[in-house]
């Protein structure tokens, strides 16, 4: 299904840790929300490249083993196998939204913490889907 919404405002009112929001065939788009002193994990997607826009908050992008800013405006993008991670460095939740091509999670995934997201990897239980 078509997705035209404003992700600027979906992501930088949203606060879950990450909901997916659409998905098509070959990419999806999911928001984020990264409290304080978190960070969406160090990872390396094999097959997928990955699109992150920054919408509010402050952060590292460490990249590769490379540490740069991130921000309000900032794009990054992650080609697949590229290891990667993003670190809240700031006082406030670090929004965000990002584009996965293929598609990474399932339609509809709502993880509400780091701490869900990692025990559904972890076990492979499948998240919480919206109906």
């Amino acid at each position: 299904m078509p997705f035209n919404k404003d992700i600027v405002a979906l992501a930088t009112k949203n606060t879950l840790f990450r909901e997916v929001l659409s998905t098509g065939p070959h990419s999806q788009v999911v928001v984020m929300s990264i409290p304080p002193g978190g960070d969406i994990g160090d990872e390396v997607h094999p097959d997928v490249d990955q699109v992150l826009v920054f919408v509010a908050g402050e952060g590292a992008a460490i990249l590769d083993g490379e540490r740069s800013i991130v921000g309000p405006g900032r794009l990054v993008h992650v080609p697949a196998g590229n290891r990667h991670n993003f670190v809240n460095t700031g006082p406030t939740d670090m929004r965000l939204y990002t584009v996965y091509a293929p598609p990474e999670h399932a339609p509809g995934t709502i993880h509400r913490t780091k701490a869900e997201a990692d025990a559904a990897e972890a076990e492979h239980v499948p998240a919480t889907t919206q109906g």
